[in-house]
């Protein structure tokens, strides 16, 4: 089964640099680079390594840059990769196998830190073993942090994060809705900058809601410098946290059955109130995100 990598670069022409060989070292790729209207030189890097790159005229959120993305290959399988992501040798073969198993609609793998492309940059300490969703309807990063040695067993996962996810096409197709596979609803667009947050959380919930399975596999290995997690919260602006707040909201609304929320309504109430005590006491501006929610 051939595996379609489309790389969304916005001016991240110096991790292209490094992270494309990556992909191209896999066996039966196509890759592609989609140039989010970079004035850097993005371009000029996917020459050199003769990749195709389609290049887009205006910024695109990431939904809609992924919806595009999605569109860019014509595989039976899509392996999503940001270019501050770096595979290691038979990444793409270990995780395609378990796309054997026609209940299997996504692979997350195992992502290491790193602060950067070069090999003594590489931390022991896990990114993510795949992505995870509690009953408080909070989604969080699977091992993020703790030792890589930790996550060195094949097990199923909630969903594959963003920054590296391989999905089967047709699993992909079967959560769109019109004619999205990543939802637009997602997003706010502020003085021309957009901005969403779970989106990935949001497509891999519809997934599990129609039956596919998530599968995490150690064997795929990757190393992602992660720009953003909670540690990281105060550098990210108030806006955008506020709609990182919101589409939780906006998840819960659109993809949680009647039954299971009621289930767990206690826990979610609980964590309602201290969320709304943290936005009162710390961060007043979240409180926005209940208002745009409900538009």
């Amino acid at each position: 089964m051939k595996v379609g990598i489309p790389v969304i670069s916005t001016n991240e022409a110096a991790l292209l640099r490094h992270a494309l060989p990556t992909a191209l070292a896999q066996d039966d790729v196509e890759v592609v680079v989609l140039d989010n209207a970079s004035t850097d030189d993005t371009a000029q890097v996917a020459a050199e390594l003769g990749v195709r790159c389609v290049h887009l005229e205006e910024r695109h959120s990431f939904c809609r840059a992924m919806n595009l993305a999605v569109r860019s290959v014509d595989t039976e399988a899509i392996l999503f990769m940001q270019p501050d992501c770096f595979l290691t040798p038979g990444f793409v073969e270990a995780a395609r196998g378990h796309l054997a198993d026609a209940g299997v609609g996504s692979v997350a793998p195992k992502l290491i830190r790193t602060d950067g492309p070069g090999e003594h940059e590489r931390l022991d300490a896990m990114d993510t073993a795949g992505m995870s969703l509690d009953r408080r309807r909070k989604n969080g990063l699977v091992g993020h942090g703790r030792p890589s040695l930790a996550y060195s067993t094949t097990a199923e996962a909630f969903g594959a994060d963003g920054a590296v996810a391989l999905y089967r096409r047709s699993a992909l197709e079967s959560t769109a809705v019109d004619g999205e596979v990543f939802d637009s609803d997602l997003v706010l667009v502020r003085d021309g900058v957009p901005a969403d947050w779970g989106s990935d959380a949001d497509l891999a919930w519809r997934a599990r809601l129609l039956g596919w399975r998530c599968v995490y596999e150690p064997a795929a290995v990757a190393y992602h410098v992660r720009r953003y997690s909670p540690s990281k919260r105060g550098r990210i602006a108030e806006w955008q946290r506020m709609v990182q707040f919101r589409n939780r909201y906006l998840m819960i609304a659109k993809n949680d059955p009647l039954d299971t929320l009621l289930r767990d309504l206690p826990r979610i109430l609980v964590y309602e109130v201290l969320a709304l005590g943290f936005a009162l006491l710390r961060e007043r501006h979240l409180l926005r995100g209940y208002v745009e929610a409900i538009r």
